[in-house]
């Protein structure tokens, strides 16, 4: 089973929580146990596990990966300008791999999921795959 997912961002470099949306998705189809993929459909945005208690730690985050892929580097030669998007996306990745057990995502106590822009804003979506198991 899978769905894909569409959002909005509103911002250049956003960090939105999506746990609760698949979370939500995984209890409708009733899938006890397996493993659940969270992609990104796009090569300027990414997904991650972070902590989601603190949101110092998405701006904390979406600083560093700034001060090391700055948006404009004189040596970039990609056309769209968006290179630094492609070099974080492939820092964080596009996809995250998750155990769902007894019905639940198996996350730490701090632990979300991340839908992670960099070429914002824009309309995107994410695609969940469930392998039941």
């Amino acid at each position: 089973m899978e769905k894909t997912f569409n959002l909005k961002t509103t911002h250049h470099d956003q960090m939105l929580d999506i746990t609760s949306e698949v979370a939500s998705y995984l209890r409708e189809q009733n899938v006890q146990d397996g493993i659940v993929i969270v992609s990104s459909l796009h090569t300027t945005a990414g997904i991650t596990v972070n902590e989601n208690a603190d949101p110092d730690v998405k701006t904390d985050f979406l600083r560093r990966l700034q001060e090391v892929y700055p948006w404009e580097h004189p040596k970039d030669r990609h056309m769209e300008g968006n290179t630094a998007a492609h070099l974080k996306v492939s820092t964080v990745g596009h996809n995250q791999t998750l155990v769902l057990s007894n019905g639940k995502l198996v996350l730490g106590t701090w632990q979300g999921i991340y839908f992670c822009e960099f070429d914002g804003p824009r309309h995107r979506k994410f695609h969940v795959k469930v392998m039941e198991g």
